[in-house]
């Protein structure tokens, strides 16, 4: 037995119609996009300010692993936002292959 929902439950992209409740979920998808972004981009610039001073290797795993974590999860939103191509994101956030070959793996705390 299948399921059809009323149409005035039907999602704009069936109706052609954008509902206040679309443009709702467009901006809150928009601003976790962002604050993401944001949280990448400050696990990547910590990482290579200790790069730069020569910390100590476990310290830099450390921030690896966060930033590795922060990647990961902009990764999942831009996917959630239908942005499919993670190249251009790796351009823009000039993000090292050190990290990307971290993202997705679980770590034992």
């Amino acid at each position: 037995m299948s399921f059809k929902p009323p149409a005035s439950l039907l999602s704009s992209s069936q109706n052609g119609l954008i509902t206040p409740l679309d443009l709702e979920l467009a901006g809150e998808k928009a601003d976790a996009l962002g604050r993401a972004g944001r949280k990448a981009e400050a696990a990547l610039v910590a990482l290579a300010e200790a790069r730069a001073e020569g910390s100590a290797p476990a310290d830099l795993d450390a921030l690896r692993d966060a930033a590795a974590d922060a990647v990961f999860a902009l990764t999942v939103q831009r996917e959630l936002c239908g942005l499919r191509n993670q190249r251009d994101m790796v351009r823009h956030y000039a993000i090292p292959s050190d990290v990307m070959a971290r993202i997705g793996i679980s770590r034992r705390r």
